[in-house]
């Protein structure tokens, strides 16, 4: 009768339906934030493929236990801690990029104030219209181009890989740059507010495996280089004349000179010397 009784007791106690704090459900929605954007990152890298292959192994290893191998469990409790280490140097190139992308996100820099306010914008309007000029030109003749336009993060580490020019942005600079047969042509041209610093600048390449076949080395830089910075790139086919842009790693493809002058125009960042509600509908006009 005593053993019964505590058996009661043991229930009520350790089996009661436990309180829920506004903090738990606070918790819960943050993992579930976290878990989903984990996710869709990962959609977008190896650490998919990775992810089935150890959801693989988890389930032989369930299979394992359940039919007590002990041996290979034996082995299992060895290799665990070495497998961590593993995945992540083999992951190591898409957390830095996850880290970078978490760095450049507007609300640290709302929140914490860390980003510089400019009211005369990135760049001026006349090296936006040079930059355009350019383009349509060289997209004219069929030379290819690949130009980088620096925003927030720092493009220091694809600048060392080129040559030095600091220039003043004109259209005659950029024309010549990118003319067949010079020594600047082959590589990307990063541009900083007003002047061009750098020529022949080497960027990476997206593994991105949604890109078309038909896009060669030109596009795929210049998306690989919008993955892994915020800066907007403007990429002129050789083989079809035709203008694209890469920013956050999307491509937009036949852009005209309005199109592309639209675009250079919202990167340019003066909407405070401009009504607020002009700025939003120019800036939704453009993302349509």
């Amino acid at each position: 009768m005593d053993q019964i009784d505590f058996l009661f007791d043991f229930n009520r106690t350790s089996l009661h339906m436990p309180t829920i704090r506004f903090s738990d459900i606070l918790e819960v929605c943050i993992i579930a934030f976290l878990v989903y954007h984990i996710l869709v990152w990962a959609r977008n890298t190896r650490l998919w493929s990775l992810l089935k292959g150890v959801i693989v192994i988890l389930v032989f290893i369930l299979l394992c236990a359940l039919l007590n191998m002990s041996t290979i469990l034996w082995i299992v409790e060895r290799v665990f801690s070495i497998a961590i280490i593993a995945i992540v140097v083999i992951l190591q190139p898409e957390l830095r990029k996850a880290l970078e992308e978490l760095g450049r996100k507007n609300f640290f820099s709302n929140v914490l104030s860390l980003g510089d306010i400019k009211s005369s914008g990135r760049f001026s309007d006349k090296t936006l219209n040079e930059i355009t000029r350019a383009c349509v030109e060289m997209a004219k003749v069929r030379t290819g181009a690949l130009i980088v336009i620096e925003q927030n993060h720092p493009l220091t580490e694809y600048e060392r890989t080129g040559i030095d020019v600091d220039g003043i942005v004109t259209s005659q600079l950029l024309i010549n740059i990118f003319e067949h047969n010079t020594p600047l042509h082959d590589g990307a041209v990063i541009i900083r507010g007003d002047r061009i610093t750098s020529a022949t600048c080497y960027l990476p390449l997206s593994d991105n495996m949604g890109i078309g076949k038909e896009l060669g080395t030109r596009h795929r830089a210049g998306i690989g280089v919008s993955e892994a910075t915020d800066c907007f790139v403007i990429i002129v086919s050789e083989e079809t004349g035709k203008i694209s842009v890469a920013y956050e790693g999307e491509l937009e493809r036949a852009l005209d000179s309005d199109r592309l002058r639209e675009r250079l125009r919202v990167l340019q960042d003066k909407h405070e010397e401009e009504a607020p509600i002009k700025y939003l509908a120019r800036k939704a006009k453009v993302r349509k």
